[in-house]
C-alpha cells in the first residue's frame, strides 16, 4: 500500500493554533467479516460515495481513502478488503494488505452487524485485533436500523465479551445505521452532524474517533475526498456495475483497468467531453458472453449505470468506451496480477 504520505495545509493549520484547541489527523480503518458495512459507513461518514459497496466478499481491492473534514479534526479512512482464509495469490496479497494497514493506521473499527450473530469469522479477526496492542480498537454494531433494540443489547453485551475472553478492551463500542443516514440525507450527506437519526448515529461515530486521533495539522486540502487516483475509482466504479446481476457465476472473476483518460479535442470550453477507455478482464473466454449479454445488452447497461457514477464523481461529460477481454487465469498468475494493479 506503500507509505502515508501528507500535505500539511497550513492555512487552517494556523487558524487553528488562534483558537489555541489541538487539531487532531490521523488514519482509521474499518475491519469486519465481508458484508459487516464498512463500505457503506465509510460512505457515510465521508458524504459521498467513495467506496464501492457490494454484499460479496472481497469486492474491494483497493485501498480506497474517504477523507472527513470537521472543524478540530480530519479523519482520513483506509478501506482495507475483508480479512479471510485465502484460497489463492490474490487472496494471501488482500490478507497481507490488511494486516500492513492495521499496523499503519492510528485507530480500527471492527464492523459486526446488528443482525447476524458473532460468528467463527468474526472471532477470527477479533483475535487477529487483539494481538495488534497498541493501537485504539473501536467496536462498531452496524445495520441497528434491522433489529429490535433487545437484539442490538444482546450483541453489544456479546461484542464486549469477546475482548474480554480475548484480554483487550473496546475503546468505544457505537451501535449505527449509515443506511438511515443514506436515506434521510438523499444520498449526500454532509457531515455537519445534522439530520435525523442516522445522521447523529454516524456523526457521533467521528466525534468518538476524533479524540483518538494524534494532534497534527490537517494533513489534505478542504475540498479532497478520497486520496484515490481518479482512475482506479472509474476502474472501481465500472467493475461495481458489471458485477450487478452477475455476481453468482463471476463473484471475483472480472478486474477493470483504465487505459486512458483524456479530454476530447475540438470542444467548446462549455461543453467537455471525457474520452474514457477501459478493459473489463475476466479469466475464460466462456465468461465472456456473461459479461456482454444477448446482442450485447449487459455491457451497455454497464456503461450506462457506470457512465452516471463516473460523470457526478469527477463533474464532467464522459464518453466510456468498454471492451471484454481474457486474461487468464489472472487471480493465479503474479506477473497478471501485478498488470491489472494487485
Amino acid at each position: 500500500m506503500g507509505a502515508m504520505s501528507a500535505r500539511p495545509n497550513t492555512e487552517a493549520a494556523s487558524q487553528q493554533a488562534e483558537n489555541n484547541a489541538p487539531h487532531r489527523a490521523g488514519f482509521a480503518c474499518f475491519v469486519g467479516r465481508p458484508n459487516a458495512g464498512k463500505s457503506t459507513l465509510t460512505n457515510a461518514l465521508v458524504g459521498q460515495k467513495v467506496a464501492i459497496t457490494s454484499n460479496r466478499p472481497q469486492t474491494t481491492r483497493h485501498t480506497v481513502r474517504g477523507i472527513v473534514h470537521r472543524p478540530d479534526a480530519q479523519l482520513i479512512l483506509v478501506d482495507t478488503p475483508g480479512l479471510h482464509k485465502p484460497r489463492t495469490l490474490l487472496g494471501e496479497r488482500l490478507n497481507d494488505v490488511v494486516r500492513t494497514t492495521w499496523a499503519e493506521v492510528d485507530v480500527i473499527g471492527f464492523c459486526l452487524p446488528a443482525d447476524q450473530k458473532l460468528g467463527p469469522g468474526d472471532k477470527f479477526i477479533v483475535k487477529e485485533l487483539a494481538g495488534i496492542k497498541k493501537t485504539p480498537k473501536i467496536a462498531i454494531i452496524t445495520k441497528t436500523d434491522l433489529v429490535e433494540p433487545r437484539a442490538l443489547a444482546e450483541q453489544l453485551i456479546a461484542v464486549s465479551a469477546l475482548a474480554d475472553e480475548l484480554g483487550f478492551e473496546w475503546a468505544e463500542i457505537v451501535p449505527v445505521s449509515a443506511v438511515t443516514e443514506e436515506r434521510e440525507a438523499g444520498g449526500g450527506s454532509s457531515n455537519k452532524g445534522g439530520g435525523g437519526r442516522g445522521a447523529g448515529q454516524v456523526g457521533l461515530l467521528a466525534d468518538l474517533i476524533a479524540p483518538l486521533l494524534p494532534e497534527s495539522p490537517p494533513l489534505y486540502p478542504e475540498g479532497d475526498l478520497t486520496d484515490e487516483p481518479e482512475m482506479v475509482m472509474v476502474a472501481e466504479l465500472i467493475r461495481e456495475a458489471a458485477l450487478e446481476g452477475v455476481r453468482d457465476e463471476l463473484p471475483h472473476s472480472i478486474a477493470v483497468v483504465v487505459e486512458e483518460m483524456l479530454p476530447r479535442e475540438d470542444r467548446p470550453a462549455d461543453k467537455p467531453l471525457l474520452d474514457i477507455h477501459a478493459n473489463v478482464y475476466i479469466e475464460r473466454p466462456s465468461q465472456k458472453g456473461i459479461i456482454i449479454g444477448p446482442k450485447g445488452k449487459r455491457l451497455k447497461d454497464v456503461g450506462t449505470k457506470s457512465r452516471k457514477h463516473i460523470e457526478a464523481l469527477l463533474g464532467t461529460p464522459v464518453f466510456l468506451d468498454l471492451h471484454v477481454k481474457v486474461a487468464k487465469d489472472w487471480q493465479r498468475d503474479p506477473k497478471q496480477l501485478r498488470k491489472l494493479g494487485f
